[in-house]
């Protein structure tokens, strides 16, 4: 083919690959969760395949179903519960503007050293009850409006959840495909060193996925023993909306508003129990124990593994806990490869250098 037309060739395919990028940019973020979601089970996904006799559809439709029921029906509650609480906070404050304040409680007086003083501002607040709420009025829009953003994220959250749970059923079916294409691709790109790579890529993501799980399980466990300690009522339940909320970083929803509870039952020293239990141990444990699995039977330095789960999810939210890790472990062996084996030219190779005298 000559050169004209094999340059004209080159431009039209990347035209079309931008053209591609373009039209699947709203989808990256489902894809991406429903690649990981695939990648992270795909050995159970082998088995559930073996133990169907080779139906790959039917075994890609159970472990959809799987996802479904593990992920998405905790967040869906979770949300309902949400909407319940923010309802009847509303409904309260609405009860407080006409009717005033109740009584304070009992144990209010009996909170050392300020205990008068919290009963003398909880009185202020009943008599002045009308004019507080006038004065706060005007800023109760505005937190409203703020509410309403958050609660549009929120949705369309929801709405890629779905999707990627949608899409991980096509992974799974078409699975081996997708790897084969992949590994040619790299092979055209990179050469020999394309299996190295991809290995490394699997390595990483079966460990961030790996921590992630796994720190999500003990801060669930955690969560529990606290409950039980503290005597919330449900400790099993909550638990588990702990390892929910964990995957998405914000086991404080459920801790938090325990901790809330606790000081409305007049139960203060098991309220500040829990607030330190749960601020310390269960959401304290997430600095430790994942940057530990992400980095546990690799090669990367702890380090790189802490700047990437950090600095991944400033830079990209979410998904950087992923792709951060990722990114510099696949940056960190290559310039450790380019380092080990490119000595600067007019050097010898580096078992034949000598340090100076």
């Amino acid at each position: 083919m000559p050169n004209n037309d094999r340059l004209l060739v080159q431009i039209l395919l990347l035209g079309l690959l931008g053209a591609s990028l373009w039209v699947l940019a709203p989808f990256w973020s489902a894809l991406f969760w429903a690649a990981v979601l695939s990648f992270a089970s795909w050995p159970v996904m082998r088995w559930l395949t073996r133990v169907l006799k080779g139906r790959q559809s039917v075994a890609a439709a159970l472990l959809t179903g799987v996802w479904i029921v593990l992920v998405a029906v905790p967040l869906v509650m979770l949300g309902f519960n949400l909407a319940d609480h923010i309802r009847d906070a509303t409904a309260m404050l609405k009860d407080f503007q006409v009717d005033g304040l109740p009584p304070p409680p009992g144990w209010l007086a009996s909170v050392p050293l300020v205990g008068d003083r919290l009963v003398s501002i909880w009185e202020t607040l009943d008599q002045q009850g009308s004019a507080l709420f006038a004065t706060v009025q005007p800023y109760l829009g505005q937190v409203g409006n703020f509410l309403l953003v958050r609660s549009a994220k929120i949705g369309g959250g929801f709405l890629e959840l779905a999707l990627s749970l949608i899409l991980v059923f096509f992974f799974y079916r078409d699975g081996p495909r997708l790897a084969a294409f992949v590994e040619s691709l790299l092979e055209r790109l990179i050469g020999e060193r394309a299996q190295h790579y991809l290995e490394l890529v699997a390595g990483t993501v079966q460990r961030v996925v790996n921590g992630v799980i796994g720190t999500a399980v003990a801060q669930a466990l955690l969560a529990y023993i606290g409950f039980m300690i503290a005597g919330i009522p449900g400790a099993l339940v909550l638990g588990v909306l702990t390892f929910a909320c964990s995957l998405i970083m914000v086991p404080p929803l459920v801790w938090g508003p325990a901790v809330g509870w606790l000081i409305w039952q007049g139960e203060i020293g098991m309220a500040i129990f829990l607030g330190i239990w749960g601020f310390f141990i269960i959401s304290g444990v997430d600095n430790i124990l994942k940057p530990y699995l992400i980095s546990r039977g690799g090669n990367l330095p702890l380090v790189v593994v802490l700047l990437g789960v950090f600095g991944g999810i400033l830079a990209f939210g979410f998904m950087g806990l992923f792709l951060g890790p990722t990114l510099l472990a696949v940056a960190y062996s290559l310039l450790s490869d380019w380092v080990a084996h490119k000595a600067p030219a007019g050097l010898p190779p580096r078992e034949e250098r000598r340090p100076p005298l």
